[in-house]
């Protein structure tokens, strides 16, 4: 299958990032490298770096890339500054992150991220380690309704879970559907009329085979540490939950003195590092919209190093 991904909020997200013909620039996941081609296009002297853990995503990225001044790296995105010291890069001027699964992700069945297709359960981004069927099939009822509540805001988590374990009592969950029928049997039917049931749960499973909300956070502080004074972190998110670490981590980063409200001079001596380029996220335009569904939930964050 062709590897074809529309980036989402593409000339919002590289026209953000300020790109200097000779500057250093981070896309820590590079997909289908829609975002990574416009910024590589915009180098002169310049040189692009791009970040994915899926071999098939990072094969495409150097195809796409090659012929213009960019370096295509297997690797998560919470390990880019160890990985750019090893070449000798200590500082950039731009980082961005497409946050999320992308469309090629989905619409290949065989990847197993989509409920609507028939597919092994699998889920993994870099296609080793932990799987959804693993999760699935072995995690305690405990630990299902955990993530179920706490990575899908699934309101009938513990339901879910119990429908599992029953299940799989009589024999393994070896696919998508069979995930997804075991879901949406388990919950009102008035609660199906209100969206595919099986929805929040696939993104729960994801999220944990995936380790995403642990590696964003510790992928934030590294990129905004790597940041040349001036240097911008352009962060896409698609669901609340990763929206609001990004939200947390970048108040942080914009926070000057912490000292208690009753002491009159500060002694913290903190100061901001950084500045919201926005304060409201850029969201799709009516047009995007129309033409590329993922888009609906899209919300851009920028923030400038100081």
């Amino acid at each position: 299958m062709e590897f074809v991904h529309k980036s989402v909020l593409l000339y919002e997200t590289v026209n953000s990032l300020n790109i200097k013909p000779d500057g250093i620039y981070v896309d820590g996941t590079v997909g289908g490298a829609g975002h990574s081609l416009e910024i590589a296009k915009r180098l002169t002297t310049g040189h692009l770096y791009a970040f994915d853990r899926d071999p098939d995503a990072v094969a495409v990225a150097t195809e796409r890339l090659s012929g213009f001044n960019a370096t295509v790296i297997m690797s998560n995105f919470d390990e880019m500054d160890s990985r750019l010291a090893e070449i000798g890069v200590n500082k950039v001027d731009g980082i961005m992150l497409d946050l999320g699964v992308s469309s090629y992700q989905l619409d290949t069945a065989g990847r197993g991220f989509s409920y609507h297709k028939t597919a092994p359960l699998d889920m993994r981004m870099s296609q080793k380690g932990l799987s959804a069927k693993d999760v699935i099939n072995e995690y305690s009822k405990e630990d299902l309704t955990r993530i179920f509540r706490d990575f899908g805001e699934e309101k009938f988590s513990y339901r879910i879970a119990e429908a599992i374990l029953r299940a799989r009592k009589v024999k393994t969950i070896e696919t998508t559907t069979e995930l997804a029928e075991i879901i949406a049997e388990s919950v009102p039917a008035s609660y199906r009329r209100e969206g595919h049931p099986a929805r929040k749960c696939f993104q729960a499973v994801r999220i944990e085979v995936n380790g995403e909300l642990d590696s964003l956070a510790v992928a934030l502080d590294k990129a905004f540490e790597l940041l040349n004074k001036d240097g911008i972190l352009s962060v896409i998110t698609f669901h609340s939950l990763e929206d609001r670490i990004v939200k947390q981590k970048f108040k942080e980063f914009c926070t000057g003195c912490t000292c208690p409200p009753d002491i009159p001079i500060c002694v913290c001596g903190k100061t901001p590092r950084g500045e919201l380029v926005n304060r409201k996220p850029i969201t799709a335009t009516s047009e995007e919209l129309e033409n590329n569904q993922r888009s609906r939930s899209a919300k851009l964050r920028v923030i400038k190093k100081l």
